[in-house]
């Protein structure tokens, strides 16, 4: 064996082993808004329709078409979940419009037509380029897409004491 493919054999294991030191992590608990799933387990998101399944090494997606929120839609929706066989469940849900990119603005007008607040989150952090959108004892906050190369996104996450981002009032 040459030096080379002994060199190029070492880092495979080496990233193979890496990879299996994933910290795995139990499935969050389910919750539900308007009939989606915002975190749960592969068989809760697999319940509620989410069939389509497309592993990774690392992380599962799972999608469906056709869902709506907040009386809107269709759109596609999917769920990402923790380790490449989805047994780390997922904590947040995505949707989008495959032609409308337009759509999910509506989304955003009736949450504030209906009491929801809205901020702008700052630049420079992760979160950088979302408008969010919150309501007083609400399970779940949202956050919108406002800077997108291809798809704009709508992102429905479990709303925790402190898990709202920082953001300013837009």
């Amino acid at each position: 064996m040459s030096i080379r493919a002994g060199r190029s054999l070492a880092l495979a294991a080496l990233i193979t082993s890496l990879a299996a030191c994933e910290a795995q992590r139990p499935p969050p608990a389910l919750l539900m808004s308007g009939g989606l799933p915002i975190s749960g387990s592969l068989a809760q998101a697999r319940a509620a329709g989410f069939a389509r399944c497309l592993p990774d090494t690392r992380t599962m997606r799972c999608q469906r078409a056709g869902v709506s929120f907040a009386g809107l839609g269709p759109f596609n929706a999917a769920v990402d979940l923790v380790g490449g066989d989805g047994a780390g469940g997922f904590d947040y849900l995505t949707l989008w419009h495959d032609t409308d990119q337009s759509a999910l603005i509506k989304v955003a007008d009736h949450l504030r037509s209906t009491g929801w607040s809205e901020c702008l989150t700052p630049e420079g952090n992760r979160w950088e380029g979302q408008a969010i959108y919150q309501r007083q004892g609400a399970p779940i906050f949202v956050a919108l897409d406002l800077s997108y190369w291809s798809k704009r996104r709508l992102t429905l996450y479990p709303a925790p004491a402190g898990a709202i981002p920082r953001c300013r009032p837009a």
